[in-house]
């Protein structure tokens, strides 16, 4: 997935802000210049759509850069491009194979089974809660 992303120029005592307009509230910034600037964006926009899905809202479209770029806010601005990893939307079910010691196999049931969760519920359920 790739958004659009609006980015004030820092300077030695003020940092690179970056504004991602097609998500209400995501925003960041950086000390060391454009290229972490970009790259907290993408951490920025992740951490927006992880929470969106978490609370059923809705992934709002990119815009064109060139629709955003007309608005008076942002006038002066650099423009990119931040991309993120799509799977992050994508809630279809993958079946997997990992490699466990026994000891900690049986934690994870009894954990699941009083949870009243499967396996794979229960191990979902754990790394989204981290």
């Amino acid at each position: 997935m790739k958004f659009p992303i609006a980015i004030e120029a820092g300077n030695d005592t003020q940092a690179w802000g970056v504004v991602v307009p097609d998500l209400p509230g995501c925003f960041s910034a950086a000390d060391d210049g454009i290229d972490a600037a970009i790259e907290n964006a993408k951490e920025a926009i992740t951490l927006w759509i992880e929470a969106a899905i978490d609370e059923g809202r809705a992934i709002p479209s990119a815009s064109s850069i060139t629709t955003l770029q007309s608005e008076p806010a942002y006038k002066g601005w650099i423009w990119a491009i931040a991309e993120v990893d799509p799977a992050l939307v994508d809630d279809t079910i993958t079946r997997i194979n990992i490699t466990l010691p026994r000891r900690i196999l049986a934690r994870i049931d009894a954990q699941a089974r009083q949870a009243g969760e499967s396996r794979s519920g229960y191990i979902a359920h754990m790394a989204l809660m981290r």
